[in-house]
Protein backbone atom coordinates (compact mmCIF):
# COMPACT_ATOMS: atom_id res chain seq x y z
CA UNK A 1 0.00 0.00 0.00
CA UNK A 2 1.18 3.55 -1.02
CA UNK A 3 1.63 6.17 1.39
CA UNK A 4 1.15 10.08 0.81
CA UNK A 5 1.67 13.20 3.10
CA UNK A 6 -1.31 14.63 1.37
CA UNK A 7 -4.45 13.18 -0.43
CA UNK A 8 -6.60 15.16 -2.34
CA UNK A 9 -10.31 13.38 -3.20
CA UNK A 10 -11.72 14.90 -6.10
CA UNK A 11 -9.34 16.19 -9.06
CA UNK A 12 -12.14 18.73 -10.47
CA UNK A 13 -11.49 22.85 -10.00
CA UNK A 14 -11.50 22.61 -6.25
CA UNK A 15 -8.89 19.65 -6.10
CA UNK A 16 -6.84 20.67 -9.21
CA UNK A 17 -6.69 24.58 -7.84
CA UNK A 18 -5.68 23.21 -4.86
CA UNK A 19 -2.51 20.95 -6.03
CA UNK A 20 -1.28 23.91 -7.95
CA UNK A 21 -1.16 26.54 -5.11
CA UNK A 22 0.70 24.37 -3.28
CA UNK A 23 2.93 23.07 -5.88
CA UNK A 24 4.02 26.65 -7.38
CA UNK A 25 4.82 27.85 -3.65
CA UNK A 26 6.92 24.54 -3.53
CA UNK A 27 4.98 23.09 -1.14
CA UNK A 28 5.33 19.58 -2.67
CA UNK A 29 9.22 19.81 -2.80
CA UNK A 30 9.47 17.87 -0.08
CA UNK A 31 5.75 16.10 0.30
CA UNK A 32 3.74 13.61 -1.44
CA UNK A 33 0.43 14.11 -2.98
CA UNK A 34 -2.11 11.62 -4.22
CA UNK A 35 -4.86 13.25 -6.52
CA UNK A 36 -7.92 10.83 -6.49
CA UNK A 37 -9.66 11.19 -9.97
CA UNK A 38 -11.50 8.50 -11.85
CA UNK A 39 -11.76 10.20 -15.34
CA UNK A 40 -9.77 8.69 -17.72
CA UNK A 41 -9.20 11.98 -19.43
CA UNK A 42 -9.51 15.89 -19.05
CA UNK A 43 -11.67 17.75 -21.48
CA UNK A 44 -13.26 20.91 -21.78
CA UNK A 45 -16.41 20.57 -19.26
CA UNK A 46 -17.29 23.61 -17.38
CA UNK A 47 -17.09 27.53 -18.21
CA UNK A 48 -16.42 29.34 -14.64
CA UNK A 49 -17.39 32.35 -14.89
CA UNK A 50 -17.21 35.71 -12.63
CA UNK A 51 -16.39 39.51 -11.55
CA UNK A 52 -12.71 39.63 -10.70
CA UNK A 53 -12.29 41.23 -7.72
CA UNK A 54 -9.15 39.54 -6.58
CA UNK A 55 -6.19 38.42 -8.52
CA UNK A 56 -6.24 34.41 -9.05
CA UNK A 57 -3.54 32.65 -11.28
CA UNK A 58 -5.60 31.65 -14.45
CA UNK A 59 -5.19 34.68 -16.39
CA UNK A 60 -4.11 32.66 -19.25
CA UNK A 61 -7.26 30.35 -19.30
CA UNK A 62 -9.46 32.89 -19.42
CA UNK A 63 -11.44 32.74 -22.82
CA UNK A 64 -13.29 36.40 -22.68
CA UNK A 65 -13.76 39.25 -20.59
CA UNK A 66 -16.23 41.93 -20.66
CA UNK A 67 -16.93 45.63 -18.88
CA UNK A 68 -20.84 45.65 -19.58
CA UNK A 69 -23.47 43.46 -18.74
CA UNK A 70 -27.11 43.58 -19.03
CA UNK A 71 -29.95 42.40 -16.62
CA UNK A 72 -33.37 41.96 -18.67
CA UNK A 73 -37.23 41.53 -16.87
CA UNK A 74 -40.36 41.91 -18.34
CA UNK A 75 -40.78 45.07 -16.60
CA UNK A 76 -37.44 46.64 -17.77
CA UNK A 77 -33.82 46.52 -18.86
CA UNK A 78 -30.61 47.53 -17.96
CA UNK A 79 -26.84 48.05 -18.89
CA UNK A 80 -24.31 47.72 -16.11
CA UNK A 81 -20.77 48.87 -16.48
CA UNK A 82 -18.24 47.13 -14.71
CA UNK A 83 -14.89 48.25 -15.80
CA UNK A 84 -13.50 48.27 -12.17
CA UNK A 85 -14.71 44.40 -11.70
CA UNK A 86 -14.79 42.98 -15.42
CA UNK A 87 -16.50 39.74 -15.64
CA UNK A 88 -14.21 36.89 -16.73
CA UNK A 89 -14.93 33.19 -18.20
CA UNK A 90 -12.28 30.71 -17.60
CA UNK A 91 -11.98 28.03 -20.15
CA UNK A 92 -12.07 24.88 -18.30
CA UNK A 93 -10.44 23.11 -21.27
CA UNK A 94 -7.20 25.64 -20.88
CA UNK A 95 -7.24 25.01 -16.86
CA UNK A 96 -6.87 21.59 -17.28
CA UNK A 97 -4.48 21.58 -19.62
CA UNK A 98 -1.99 24.38 -17.42
CA UNK A 99 -2.40 22.12 -14.61
CA UNK A 100 -2.08 19.28 -15.24
CA UNK A 101 1.32 19.97 -17.54
CA UNK A 102 2.90 21.72 -14.32
CA UNK A 103 1.60 19.09 -12.13
CA UNK A 104 2.82 15.68 -13.84
CA UNK A 105 6.35 17.25 -13.69
CA UNK A 106 6.17 16.95 -10.03
CA UNK A 107 7.87 13.64 -8.98
CA UNK A 108 5.94 13.94 -5.35
CA UNK A 109 2.51 14.43 -7.32
CA UNK A 110 0.53 11.28 -8.47
CA UNK A 111 -2.72 10.58 -9.71
CA UNK A 112 -5.25 7.71 -9.21
CA UNK A 113 -8.39 6.60 -10.22
CA UNK A 114 -9.58 5.41 -6.40
CA UNK A 115 -7.79 4.66 -2.91
CA UNK A 116 -7.84 1.12 -3.18
CA UNK A 117 -3.87 0.98 -3.33
CA UNK A 118 -3.41 3.76 -0.76
CA UNK A 119 -2.95 3.64 2.62
CA UNK A 120 -4.52 7.12 4.01
CA UNK A 121 -4.37 6.12 7.99
CA UNK A 122 -1.47 8.78 8.19
CA UNK A 123 -2.27 10.89 5.28
CA UNK A 124 -4.02 14.16 5.34
CA UNK A 125 -6.97 14.54 3.44
CA UNK A 126 -8.89 17.48 1.37
CA UNK A 127 -12.19 16.24 0.02
CA UNK A 128 -14.18 17.29 -2.59
CA UNK A 129 -17.05 15.36 -2.78
CA UNK A 130 -19.84 16.54 -1.28
CA UNK A 131 -21.80 15.06 1.76
CA UNK A 132 -25.47 16.35 0.40
CA UNK A 133 -28.81 15.71 3.61
CA UNK A 134 -30.91 12.97 2.96
CA UNK A 135 -33.61 15.80 1.88
CA UNK A 136 -31.74 17.17 -1.23
CA UNK A 137 -34.96 17.03 -3.32
CA UNK A 138 -36.67 19.12 -0.99
CA UNK A 139 -33.83 21.88 -1.62
CA UNK A 140 -33.40 24.58 -4.09
CA UNK A 141 -30.66 23.63 -6.76
CA UNK A 142 -29.40 26.21 -9.73
CA UNK A 143 -29.19 23.70 -12.59
CA UNK A 144 -28.01 24.58 -16.28
CA UNK A 145 -27.85 23.58 -19.95
CA UNK A 146 -25.54 25.24 -22.28
CA UNK A 147 -24.67 25.38 -25.46
CA UNK A 148 -21.68 27.54 -27.20
CA UNK A 149 -23.12 28.39 -30.91
CA UNK A 150 -21.76 29.55 -33.91
CA UNK A 151 -23.49 31.68 -36.41
CA UNK A 152 -23.78 32.82 -40.12
CA UNK A 153 -23.99 36.33 -39.35
CA UNK A 154 -22.69 38.60 -36.63
CA UNK A 155 -25.21 38.59 -34.33
CA UNK A 156 -23.86 39.12 -30.82
CA UNK A 157 -22.35 42.36 -29.58
CA UNK A 158 -19.55 41.23 -28.30
CA UNK A 159 -18.64 43.44 -25.59
CA UNK A 160 -21.94 42.62 -23.70
CA UNK A 161 -22.96 39.95 -21.27
CA UNK A 162 -26.62 39.12 -21.21
CA UNK A 163 -26.14 38.64 -17.15
CA UNK A 164 -29.99 37.41 -16.63
CA UNK A 165 -32.20 37.67 -19.11
CA UNK A 166 -36.22 36.87 -17.37
CA UNK A 167 -37.33 37.12 -20.50
CA UNK A 168 -39.17 33.36 -20.55
CA UNK A 169 -41.56 30.76 -19.52
CA UNK A 170 -40.94 30.66 -15.60
CA UNK A 171 -43.26 27.58 -14.42
CA UNK A 172 -44.13 28.75 -11.11
CA UNK A 173 -39.69 29.01 -10.37
CA UNK A 174 -36.82 31.60 -11.46
CA UNK A 175 -35.63 31.10 -14.69
CA UNK A 176 -33.33 32.92 -17.12
CA UNK A 177 -30.93 33.00 -19.87
CA UNK A 178 -27.66 33.60 -19.65
CA UNK A 179 -25.47 34.54 -23.01
CA UNK A 180 -21.92 34.82 -22.50
CA UNK A 181 -20.66 36.34 -26.35
CA UNK A 182 -16.94 35.42 -27.18
CA UNK A 183 -17.49 37.08 -31.11
CA UNK A 184 -19.88 38.65 -32.88
CA UNK A 185 -20.66 35.39 -34.10
CA UNK A 186 -20.05 32.67 -31.29
CA UNK A 187 -21.60 33.07 -27.96
CA UNK A 188 -22.66 30.30 -24.74
CA UNK A 189 -25.90 30.46 -24.68
CA UNK A 190 -27.27 29.33 -21.39
CA UNK A 191 -30.96 28.45 -19.96
CA UNK A 192 -30.66 28.42 -15.94
CA UNK A 193 -33.42 27.37 -13.43
CA UNK A 194 -33.29 28.13 -9.53
CA UNK A 195 -35.60 25.50 -8.37
CA UNK A 196 -36.17 21.67 -6.75
CA UNK A 197 -35.34 18.91 -8.45
CA UNK A 198 -37.73 18.35 -11.34
CA UNK A 199 -36.91 16.85 -14.17
CA UNK A 200 -40.57 18.44 -15.95
CA UNK A 201 -38.10 21.86 -16.28
CA UNK A 202 -34.99 19.92 -18.53
CA UNK A 203 -36.65 19.82 -21.65
CA UNK A 204 -33.20 21.99 -21.95
CA UNK A 205 -32.93 21.68 -25.71
CA UNK A 206 -36.38 22.78 -26.29
CA UNK A 207 -35.74 25.94 -24.11
CA UNK A 208 -32.90 26.79 -25.78
CA UNK A 209 -34.33 26.60 -29.48
CA UNK A 210 -37.57 28.87 -28.19
CA UNK A 211 -34.82 31.31 -27.01
CA UNK A 212 -32.70 31.29 -29.70
CA UNK A 213 -35.94 31.62 -32.25
CA UNK A 214 -37.24 34.60 -30.44
CA UNK A 215 -33.68 36.29 -30.96
CA UNK A 216 -34.46 35.89 -34.64
CA UNK A 217 -31.01 33.19 -34.28
CA UNK A 218 -32.45 30.54 -36.53
CA UNK A 219 -29.02 29.35 -39.04
CA UNK A 220 -26.57 27.97 -36.37
CA UNK A 221 -24.19 24.76 -35.61
CA UNK A 222 -23.30 23.97 -31.98
CA UNK A 223 -19.84 23.48 -31.19
CA UNK A 224 -20.33 22.62 -27.17
CA UNK A 225 -22.08 21.82 -24.59
CA UNK A 226 -21.94 21.23 -20.98
CA UNK A 227 -24.48 20.83 -18.10
CA UNK A 228 -24.53 20.79 -14.57
CA UNK A 229 -26.41 21.07 -11.45
CA UNK A 230 -25.42 23.45 -8.06
CA UNK A 231 -26.91 22.83 -5.04
CA UNK A 232 -27.63 25.88 -3.30
CA UNK A 233 -27.62 24.68 0.32
CA UNK A 234 -24.92 23.87 2.11
CA UNK A 235 -23.86 20.36 2.45
CA UNK A 236 -21.97 18.18 5.82
CA UNK A 237 -18.87 19.66 6.27
CA UNK A 238 -18.06 18.82 10.08
CA UNK A 239 -14.65 19.41 11.06
CA UNK A 240 -12.85 15.68 11.03
CA UNK A 241 -9.41 14.93 12.36
CA UNK A 242 -6.85 15.02 9.81
CA UNK A 243 -9.67 15.92 6.71
CA UNK A 244 -10.61 19.17 5.56
CA UNK A 245 -13.77 19.45 3.19
CA UNK A 246 -13.08 22.62 -0.04
CA UNK A 247 -14.73 23.01 -3.26
CA UNK A 248 -18.60 23.13 -2.76
CA UNK A 249 -18.25 20.46 -0.24
CA UNK A 250 -16.32 23.27 2.09
CA UNK A 251 -18.90 25.94 1.49
CA UNK A 252 -17.54 27.81 -1.07
CA UNK A 253 -20.64 28.05 -3.26
CA UNK A 254 -22.71 31.62 -2.58
CA UNK A 255 -26.14 30.13 -2.54
CA UNK A 256 -27.78 33.24 -4.02
CA UNK A 257 -25.69 33.15 -6.89
CA UNK A 258 -23.79 29.62 -7.42
CA UNK A 259 -20.35 31.25 -7.73
CA UNK A 260 -17.62 29.52 -6.70
CA UNK A 261 -14.44 29.82 -8.32
CA UNK A 262 -12.56 32.71 -6.51
CA UNK A 263 -13.91 31.52 -3.31
CA UNK A 264 -12.02 27.91 -4.40
CA UNK A 265 -8.75 30.10 -5.16
CA UNK A 266 -8.84 31.95 -1.79
CA UNK A 267 -9.70 28.67 0.07
CA UNK A 268 -6.93 27.12 -1.39
CA UNK A 269 -4.35 30.18 -0.58
CA UNK A 270 -5.77 30.24 2.68
CA UNK A 271 -4.62 26.32 3.13
CA UNK A 272 -1.29 27.14 1.46
CA UNK A 273 -0.51 29.65 3.94
CA UNK A 274 -1.32 27.64 6.70
CA UNK A 275 -0.32 23.96 4.94
CA UNK A 276 2.34 23.24 8.09
CA UNK A 277 0.29 23.53 10.31
CA UNK A 278 -2.98 22.26 8.64
CA UNK A 279 -4.28 19.79 11.27
CA UNK A 280 -4.85 22.48 13.63
CA UNK A 281 -5.82 25.45 11.57
CA UNK A 282 -9.52 27.09 11.81
CA UNK A 283 -11.81 26.14 8.97
CA UNK A 284 -11.63 28.75 6.58
CA UNK A 285 -15.51 30.11 5.88
CA UNK A 286 -17.38 32.51 3.48
CA UNK A 287 -18.05 35.56 6.00
CA UNK A 288 -21.55 34.56 8.48
CA UNK A 289 -23.05 37.28 7.40
CA UNK A 290 -23.53 36.36 3.61
CA UNK A 291 -24.33 32.52 4.75
CA UNK A 292 -27.33 34.54 6.92
CA UNK A 293 -28.41 36.81 3.83
CA UNK A 294 -28.07 34.50 1.84
CA UNK A 295 -30.53 31.83 3.50
CA UNK A 296 -33.25 34.27 3.96
CA UNK A 297 -32.61 34.97 0.22
CA UNK A 298 -33.48 31.47 -0.51
CA UNK A 299 -36.28 31.15 1.82
CA UNK A 300 -37.99 34.74 -0.14
CA UNK A 301 -36.95 32.96 -3.15
CA UNK A 302 -38.83 29.76 -2.31
CA UNK A 303 -41.99 31.30 -1.52
CA UNK A 304 -42.08 33.96 -3.70
CA UNK A 305 -40.43 32.91 -7.51
CA UNK A 306 -42.65 35.52 -8.85
CA UNK A 307 -40.99 38.52 -7.35
CA UNK A 308 -37.18 36.81 -8.06
CA UNK A 309 -36.78 38.74 -11.45
CA UNK A 310 -37.44 41.89 -10.16
CA UNK A 311 -35.75 41.33 -6.97
CA UNK A 312 -32.33 40.58 -9.25
CA UNK A 313 -33.20 43.94 -11.19
CA UNK A 314 -33.58 45.76 -8.16
CA UNK A 315 -30.16 44.40 -6.73
CA UNK A 316 -28.26 46.21 -9.67
CA UNK A 317 -29.45 49.61 -8.64
CA UNK A 318 -27.25 52.84 -8.91
CA UNK A 319 -24.50 51.26 -7.25
CA UNK A 320 -23.30 48.41 -9.70
CA UNK A 321 -19.87 48.17 -7.90
CA UNK A 322 -21.58 47.64 -3.99
CA UNK A 323 -23.81 44.93 -5.72
CA UNK A 324 -20.65 42.82 -7.28
CA UNK A 325 -19.06 43.39 -3.88
CA UNK A 326 -21.38 41.93 -2.48
CA UNK A 327 -22.37 38.81 -4.72
CA UNK A 328 -18.65 38.27 -4.12
CA UNK A 329 -18.35 38.32 -0.65
CA UNK A 330 -16.30 41.60 -0.40
CA UNK A 331 -18.40 44.93 0.36
CA UNK A 332 -18.55 46.14 4.02
CA UNK A 333 -21.04 47.66 6.24
CA UNK A 334 -22.52 50.28 4.07
CA UNK A 335 -22.69 48.27 0.87
CA UNK A 336 -24.24 45.57 2.67
CA UNK A 337 -26.91 48.20 3.65
CA UNK A 338 -27.27 49.92 0.25
CA UNK A 339 -28.22 46.31 -1.18
CA UNK A 340 -30.81 45.59 1.89
CA UNK A 341 -32.56 48.69 1.33
CA UNK A 342 -33.50 47.81 -2.36
CA UNK A 343 -35.19 44.62 -0.87
CA UNK A 344 -39.22 44.25 -0.74
CA UNK A 345 -38.61 45.09 3.41
CA UNK A 346 -42.08 43.54 4.51
CA UNK A 347 -41.37 40.09 2.61
CA UNK A 348 -37.80 39.46 3.60
CA UNK A 349 -38.69 40.79 7.44
CA UNK A 350 -41.58 37.93 7.26
CA UNK A 351 -38.48 35.28 5.89
CA UNK A 352 -35.79 35.91 8.98
CA UNK A 353 -38.40 34.80 11.37
CA UNK A 354 -39.97 32.32 9.33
Amino acid sequence: MKEFDYVIIGGGCAGLSLAYELDIHNKLDERTLAIIEPRETYKRDKTWSFWKVNQHNFEDCIKNRWKEFSINTKSGSKIIKCGKFPYESIDSGLFYDKIITRLKKNKNIKFFKDTKDLDLSNSFIFNSLPSLKEDINSNIWQHFYGVEIETKEEFFNESLVNLMDFNCDQRNNVHFFYVLPFSKNKAMVETTWLSKKDNSLKDYNAQIEIYLNNLGIKDYKINYKEEGSIPLFYPINEKEKNKINIGTAGGMTRLSTGYTFLNIQEHSRYIRKNIQNIEKVKIYEINKKYRFLDEVFLRVLKKYPEKMPNIFFKIFGNSYIAAIKFLSNKSNIFEDLLIILKMPKWIFIKSIFN
